[in-house]
């Protein structure tokens, strides 16, 4: 009997440029369900950097993880603001 380790998978990894990121929202917005699309905010994010994403919008990079966190729930504000 092999033994297996899962993996974990990180869809921010993935997402290498605008292309990427622009297909991967879209799929998430055509799925309809709200926690796909703010997950898919969340891993956009982590992609783009926190760090930058925090400096362009003036929101916290805290304020950011809270947000865009499975936990969270970002207001539309927050939202336009990345």
């Amino acid at each position: 009997m092999s033994s297996r380790q899962a993996t974990c998978y990180d869809a921010a990894e993935f997402l290498e440029n605008d292309e990427d990121i622009v297909a991967y929202l879209n799929a998430a917005l055509e799925d309809g369900n709200p926690s796909l699309v703010s997950a898919a905010l969340g891993d956009i994010a982590r992609a783009r950097g926190m760090s930058q994403l925090a400096k362009e919008t003036g929101i916290t990079r805290d304020g950011l993880y809270k947000a865009l966190s499975p936990t969270g729930n970002p207001s539309f504000a927050t939202i336009q603001r990345s």
